[in-house]
């Protein structure tokens, strides 16, 4: 019997045009809460901008936002990552070596950016980041930090991924959320971790779990769930660990396993 399910969001449960099916799937929850199921939104974005997606629902579900540092289940916040000063610092100074690579700093507050970046970034981010702050510098943030999301061009990405990995090794880890983007996150704090957090909560077993997603930072969700799906637009790393697959985004995949869960058809028959 499955009690949760858990979405991701870009190249997931949306399109390629940012939007889902939104009848179709507001009809699919009245059934999602008749069979007593747990609906999650797990996303590398903030809250902020997740909730913008699901106005009429917003405090009936849970989030588990920011690759897992920030976890909101009705409006209540249940965990929130934080990086120590030391390692605040350090990440800033190897970040700062790397001429290539935008920063935004994020926190439960607010996203950061220098008003030094170029406009056209700041405007594509404010999209992810529904509260956004330009700074003079990252010094005095007055917010806890528990997230980087790094943009650069994809040919940067290799080199990115291996000269951060070495340089912050324990400190943070780097995945890639895809179309450019890297996140920096807290060793350990993503989204499986976030959907144990909410399980314990709600006493669901791991096999009693959906997770569909299609990124980098979807691999530890998918592995972890006992009916972990993958996007057929998603990267190798996905379907690798993926047990079962389904439609592209642009084809309602997501959509397509809730009705499968919600009609008990293959592989919930």
């Amino acid at each position: 019997m499955i009690k949760m399910i858990a979405v991701d969001m870009d190249g997931t449960f949306l399109n390629d045009e940012k939007r889902y099916n939104k009848a179709r799937f507001l009809e699919q929850y009245q059934q999602i809460k008749q069979q007593e199921i747990k609906f999650v939104v797990a996303s590398g974005n903030q809250y902020y901008q997740l909730i913008s997606f699901f106005p009429e629902i917003r405090d009936e579900i849970a989030f588990v936002a920011e690759n897992g540092a920030n976890i909101v289940d009705k409006g209540e916040t249940l965990f929130c990552g934080e990086l120590s000063q030391d390692h605040l610092a350090k990440v800033l100074s190897v970040l700062s070596d790397l001429p290539y690579v935008h920063v935004v700093v994020c926190g439960p507050r607010s996203a950061y950016m220098l008003d030094t970046s170029p406009p056209a970034l700041v405007t594509l981010m404010s999209k992810h980041y529904h509260r956004l702050e330009l700074r003079q510098d990252f010094s005095q943030l007055n917010d806890t930090i528990f997230k980087f999301s790094l943009n650069m061009d994809d040919e940067h990405i290799p080199q990115l991924m291996a000269h951060v990995g070495h340089a912050l090794d324990g400190i943070v880890t780097p995945v890639s959320s895809g179309f450019g983007f890297v996140d920096l996150i807290i060793p350990g704090v993503h989204k499986a971790h976030g959907l144990a957090l909410l399980q314990q909560r709600w006493q669901i077993a791991d096999n009693e779990v959906v997770a569909v997603g299609d990124s980098g930072n979807d691999v530890e969700m998918v592995a972890h769930a006992g009916f972990g799906f993958a996007m057929a637009n998603a990267q190798p790393a996905v379907k690798q660990v993926a047990r079962f697959h389904t439609e592209s985004n642009n084809h309602e995949g997501a959509l397509n396993v809730i009705d499968r869960v919600l009609n008990r058809q293959p592989p919930f028959a």
